[in-house]
């Protein structure tokens, strides 16, 4: 019984398996994809999974352990090279298996295995909000400065409102001569004597009142009459 045992067989026996599999890993490595059938391309991403680690830790003994499986050392300095930068953010899942379709002969299936380069994950939004804070007080300083333009401003402002109030139009300057010109023409009219209201007094003057004549009629009757009578 097949107690635990791990990969699979393939119908092949151990050597001829491993030199397999030997030789479709450093085909791997050397161009980072290779088509074959499915069953292989599930067993053969075991393989790469675990020389990538090895790359990752870089000692010699890691180096060694890889060149006792991979048949090409330039494939090892390659290795050993690059995944360290490129597979520094992930731990596993470096190979990634793509169905193609069938294969024309037998119509078995057939996938794609490739190396995988994860997304590196960049740091833009904070550094976009440091920017953001910088640009703050950035933009509050214009603000500033012109305010205080403003203010310096404002007494040459003022000293030319006082001088446009001063300075006269020539329309204003005209309207004020002919009222000065009419004005004394008005003060001649009014300082004149009017010849009506003399006549009027005069009049008034020539002729007594009607008080008056009764009163003078009343003292000539009690002359007139007789003194009266005192009794014996």
């Amino acid at each position: 019984m097949r107690h635990r045992s791990a990969g699979i067989k393939l119908n092949r026996t151990s050597s001829h398996r491993k030199a397999m599999f030997r030789n479709m890993v450093t085909s791997l490595f050397k161009h980072e994809r290779i088509r074959t059938t499915d069953a292989k391309a599930k067993e053969i991403r075991r393989w790469a999974d675990k020389l990538v680690t090895l790359a990752k830790r870089g000692d010699l003994h890691a180096r060694r352990q890889a060149l006792a499986i991979i048949r090409e050392k330039d494939v090892v300095h390659k290795l050993f090279a690059e995944a360290p930068e490129r597979f520094a953010q992930v731990n596993g899942g470096y190979t990634r298996v793509v169905k193609v379709g069938f294969r024309p002969g037998d119509a078995a299936p057939i996938s794609m295995v490739e190396l995988v380069t994860p997304e590196v994950k960049k740091k833009k939004a904070r550094r976009k909000k440091k920017a953001k804070k910088a640009a703050a007080p950035s933009a509050a300083a214009p603000q500033a400065t012109t305010s205080e333009n403003k203010t310096e401003a404002s007494p040459a402002a003022d000293e030319a409102v006082k001088t446009a109030d001063d300075t006269e139009t020539p329309t204003e300057a005209v309207a004020d001569g002919a009222a000065e010109e009419a004005s004394p023409i008005s003060d001649e009219a009014s300082t004149a004597p009017d010849p009506r209201a003399d006549v009027a007094t005069e009049a008034a003057a020539a002729e007594p009142t009607g008080g008056q004549a009764g009163d003078a009629e009343t003292t000539d009757e009690a002359a007139t009459e007789d003194p009266p009578k005192k009794d014996a």
